[in-house]
């Protein structure tokens, strides 16, 4: 993908995210990371219906990089099972931390493969997954 339409991608997801603003059910679940180093902080929101991702909400204060990044992942993630997403946020991590990944599963989270040629902004783009993360292992506790 080129660096243009990159840009393009994260500017129109960072201008115009994608399922902002977080509701009041009790069916959904929560959790909030912050960045010490900088504004970034995310409220996530995520229901999960059968094992399938039906619904993730967030609001915050953050970057472009991660207002961005958090609208990126709540459009690849819903409808996803909750196996296909842990997948799709550990190769995501990897992606970011120059390990092997798996760039099909990513859809347009790819925009973000060369975040790591700037160090202070990985955590930019981490945060959103970081918290989807611990959506995903509360749901595994729950179901125990």
């Amino acid at each position: 993908m080129d660096e243009k339409l990159k840009r393009s991608i994260i500017l129109d997801h960072y201008q115009n995210p994608r399922h902002r603003g977080l509701i009041d059910d009790k069916n959904y679940l929560t959790s909030n990371t912050n960045n010490d180093s900088c504004i970034d902080e995310i409220n996530l929101m995520a229901k999960i219906d059968d094992n399938k991702i039906s619904d993730i909400r967030f609001d915050g204060e953050a970057c472009a990089i991660c207002t961005s990044s958090t609208s990126i992942m709540i459009e690849t993630l819903i409808g996803k099972s909750k196996e296909e997403a842990k997948k799709i946020v550990s190769n995501f991590e990897n992606m970011i931390d120059e390990k092997e990944y798996d760039e099909e599963l990513l859809e347009q989270a790819i925009v973000y493969n060369d975040i790591y040629k700037q160090a202070n902004r990985k955590k930019c783009a981490l945060l959103p997954w970081w918290g989807m993360k611990k959506i995903l292992e509360k749901d595994d506790v729950n179901e125990k």
